[in-house]
Order: structure tokens, then sequence, then C-alpha cells
């Protein structure tokens, strides 16, 4: 294969995740017309790809109403995130006691390759997780209390590296965006073991985390909690001494120790 043939399967590949992209951001669907315009694609190139699409079982015609959705493989392949991910049924367990004993949605956090990822949440409806912070989230770690957990536990280079290609976007007007404020509340982080975000995600809630660490001491994950921010104002140390209970006990269970309490 030449190097321009290479070239354009890559620019077919991208095309085609964007594609799957577009008609997953519609409930219901898209038409090969409304897909056209979204990427500004022509036509027959649309159809080219939709045919091979539909053939691999990542998309599905829907012919009575001229549209494409979501295939079937999909589903496959996100069985297959969440067995890569994976949370051992003791972690999840201590999870939903941290849910249970915070009265509040709580969260477990891992360092997969250069992202910072969402592996499991419970959540009810008198407490419910922070929207879109679901199984798989990995965005705006400088604006989530487990995400700063996590950036704090990376080495200088690879903290820099991660923020470089990340940034510091403006999510509210909490949100930290200067990187000298950011350094030196990782370095907080870092001296107490715990991070916290004060609206600064979303308005409406705050959360804490606390690390959970590997034999060797290196942070591999995070527990965290969200509330209202009254609630967290009242609970703040309460909850601070619950999140250190948990995360070290979770950390004993992955290395496959006796999660007694400290």
């Amino acid at each position: 294969m030449g190097n321009n043939d290479l070239l354009s399967g890559m620019a077919s590949v991208r095309k085609a995740f964007a594609l799957l992209d577009v008609v997953a951001s519609n409930q219901r669907g898209m038409s090969a017309k409304d897909i056209s315009v979204a990427l500004d694609m022509p036509l027959p190139s649309v159809y080219r790809m939709l045919k091979t699409l539909v053939e691999s079982e990542h998309l599905v015609h829907l012919k009575g109403e001229s549209r494409y959705g979501l295939g079937y493989k999909l589903h496959a392949l996100d069985s297959s995130l969440r067995k890569q991910i994976g949370t051992p049924p003791a972690v999840a367990n201590l999870i939903r006691e941290l849910h249970v004993r915070a009265k509040a949605a709580a969260y477990y956090a891992v360092h997969r390759g250069d992202d910072i990822v969402v592996a499991h949440v419970i959540e009810s409806a008198a407490h419910p997780r922070i929207t879109p912070m679901g199984f798989g989230f990995n965005d705006a770690a400088h604006a989530t209390a487990f995400g700063k957990v996590l950036l704090a536990g990376m080495g200088n280079d690879q903290r820099w590296d991660y923020l470089e290609r990340h940034g510091l976007p403006l999510i509210t007007d909490r949100t930290i965006s200067s990187h000298s404020v950011l350094e030196s509340e990782l370095s907080t982080v870092g001296e107490e073991g715990i991070a916290v975000e004060r609206e600064e995600f979303i308005r409406g809630a705050s959360c804490m985390a606390a690390p959970v660490t590997s034999s060797t001491g290196q942070t591999i994950g995070s527990v965290a909690v969200s509330m209202e921010p009254a609630d967290f104002a009242a609970r703040h140390g309460e909850i601070a001494l619950l999140l250190r209970d948990i995360a070290g006990r979770v950390s004993r269970a992955l290395r496959g120790t006796p999660m007694i309490p400290s």
C-alpha cells in the first residue's frame, strides 16, 4: 500500500467515526441528507459509508422512517469496554456503601492510559448523579474532584502533557482556568489527600474525592461523592473522613488484602 493509499484509508476511518458520532447525537437517528449537511460531506460519499456501516452492523437502516440509527454491534463494544475497565465486586460494594453512608451519589474513577475515566457510579432518586457523569465519562479533569485527585497523582511531565492536550476550558464561572492556580490546588490535594470542587463542573453540585493507591503508593484511581452545595458545606469534615476510609479499603481490595478500616 502506498503512502497516499494509507492516508486515504485513515481519512475514511476518521469520516466513519464522525458519521457514527453525528448519528449518535440524534435520539431518533438521522437521514442521509441530514448527515451530509451535518458533516459537509457529499451525499454519494455518505451513502457509500452508510452502506458499509450497515453491513458491519454498526448502524441500522430504519427504512420506514428513511433514517439511520446506531447498530447493535455498538452494544457489544460497550459491553467489552465495561469488561476492560472493570470494577471488581468488592469495589462496587464499597462504592454502594459510600453512597448509603454519605447520602450522596458515589463514583469510582480510574486512570486508563491517558484518560481519567468514571468506571462505576451508584445513585438513587434521592441522590442522583451529576449529568453527564456516568460510566465512561472522561472529560474536564480540572473541574472535577476525582479528576483533580488523578491529576495530582501524575508526574509533572505527564500532567503538563495532559493539560496541554485538554486545556482548561471554562465550564462554569467557578471553573479554574489558570495553570498556576490549578497547580497550587493540586499541590494541596497531594498534601491533604482530598480534592474538592465547588460548582466548578455544574452549578448546583459540589464534589469531594480521595485517592485510590497501588501497593507502591501510586494513585491509580479515586472515590468521590457529589451533593448539593449547602449539604456539602454542612458535612464537609464528615464526608472527608468517610472518603478516606472508603478509598483506603478500595485500595486494599484491589491489592487483594483485607479491607479492615484503618
